[in-house]
């Protein structure tokens, strides 16, 4: 159905184009960080503004050629890189990085600035841009949006959707999509800025965006509770948000495994306890002023009864970034690991402890595994991770099997996600047509297939079908 870059075809957009950047992609930019693919493209370009992109869309569209969008290359399900079909043109926005307006409450920025520089740029207003992850110095926020990524602050601040006031969009065709309004409410018709968001590319490219400001709690305070099983961390959290309601920024569950794989493979970090319990969580808390987070902890440990086994709350600003160090490291330790089958999961918050404890069966019943469960409590997304047992590895086993298992128990029996936060990608697109309601998939081709008839958007990704014109 599509066309490749060829020679031919990047000889003709150099004319028709002619201030666009293009050159050979590096390696870089061919490659995912689990290294599950490598990816291809004919040529990479790199507009400087969104009329540019304009055009390079237009003219793909009428030559049928696939573009992929890089907005980073931070994403796990490998929605950034094409390793078959067609070569696409690969499209990174990395040069449009402007800050194009900001007051108080919001802040208007081109979609190729990153995280961190979001971030950056509202501190020195003395604001706070709350979308946090541990590739925040390389995720760009255009693909920020594109996944609807979530990061540890959902529970208080919500996703990238609920962070994002107003768009600016190039669809398939070049046509402009003007949609930066910076409103809280605008009830005029279909929200076209949320069915951008967590499209991954595939209904068009996000080139600038409106973002959502706010006020810096003016205490903050981090600690970390030894808990008693996952049913215990689920019951903390209901304690912590009763007393301290609206306050409770970040809820995490960390399992032993996760710690004992930092131990073994590293990186190395300072873990807390001298003896890694079974089960703990890691609470960040933003208080108003004339409240202590020390004695708010101290409550909330009081008040945990035998749920709790041990604690420890950072005493300065350096010890907190130890505590969330710990826990942003057990990605990269479980990479060492190397994983069997990740998956990136949602359940009700209530559910969570009788999914851990019928997931844990299921799997055991299968296999000889270690499972390293960790994630965001407080908004019900957990990252099962399935490994190898010692001294085993992972090509011993078959991965497939696992994953439809996992995914099946969540889908059937707990009514979730099969993809709280990390999107669908290439990796899920055969889970997805699996398991979900086939009226959802209906609606989704549809929408694809009228914003882009040709299917040149990140071709592949989401959806497998073709679209004919």
């Amino acid at each position: 159905m599509l066309n490749p870059a060829d020679d031919a075809f990047v000889q003709k957009l150099a004319e028709a184009v002619p201030d666009l950047w293009m050159g050979v992609p590096e390696p870089r930019y061919l490659e995912e960080p689990r290294g599950r693919w490598k990816g291809q493209a004919g040529v990479l370009a790199k507009p400087a503004n969104t009329a540019q992109v304009s055009a390079l869309m237009a003219f793909c569209h009428a030559a049928r050629v696939g573009v992929v969008p890089y907005g980073g290359g931070t994403g796990l399900v490998g929605g950034q890189v094409c390793s078959d079909g067609p070569a696409p043109v690969l499209v990174s926005l990395e040069k449009m990085t402007a800050l194009r307006a900001m007051d108080a409450q919001s802040l208007v920025i081109e979609a190729g600035a990153t995280l961190q520089a979001v971030q950056d740029h509202a501190a020195s207003a003395g604001r706070r841009f709350p979308l946090t992850l541990a590739s925040q110095g390389s995720a760009q926020i255009g693909g920020c949006l594109a996944t609807n990524a979530g990061g540890v602050n959902v529970l208080r601040y919500g996703n990238a959707r609920a962070l994002c006031l107003g768009l600016e969009v190039v669809l398939a065709d070049g046509t402009i999509w003007h949609g930066l309004k910076r409103l809280a409410k605008d009830n005029t018709g279909y929200d076209l800025r949320d069915l951008m968001i967590g499209a991954e590319g595939s209904l068009g490219l996000i080139t600038a965006a409106s973002l959502r400001l706010y006020e810096p709690p003016a205490v903050e305070g981090t600690a970390v509770f030894a808990v008693t099983s996952p049913q215990a961390a689920v019951e903390l959290l209901g304690l912590a948000q009763a007393r301290f309601a609206g306050c409770v920024s970040a809820f995490e569950l960390i399992s032993g495994w996760g710690l004992g794989f930092l131990r073994a493979v590293g990186p190395e970090v300072h873990l807390p306890f001298a003896q890694d319990p079974d089960w703990s969580v890691l609470i960040d808390l933003g208080l108003p002023a004339g409240m202590e987070a020390e004695a708010a902890f101290a409550d909330l440990y009081e008040a945990a009864g035998d749920r709790v086994t041990d604690a420890v709350v950072a005493q300065s600003a350096a010890q907190a970034a130890q505590l969330w160090q710990m826990r942003e490291s057990i990605p990269l330790a479980n990479r060492r690991i190397g994983a069997i089958s990740s998956h990136d999961i949602a359940v009700p918050v209530a559910a969570i402890p009788d999914f851990i404890a019928e997931a844990t069966v299921l799997l055991n019943a299968m296999g000889d595994f270690r499972l390293n469960c960790f994630g965001h409590v407080g908004d019900g997304n957990l990252h099962f991770n399935v490994f190898p047992a010692e001294g085993r590895s992972r090509s011993d086993y078959d991965a497939p099997p696992v994953m439809e298992a996992v995914h099946k128990l969540v889908v059937e029996r707990f009514d979730g996600s099969i993809s709280a936060e990390h999107g669908i990608g290439r990796l899920k697109v055969g889970e997805l047509a699996r398991t979900a309601d086939p009226a959802k998939l209906a609606m989704m081709q549809a929408v694809k297939t009228a914003l882009d008839r040709r299917g040149i958007l990140n071709p592949g990704v989401i959806l497998s079908a073709p679209h004919k014109a």
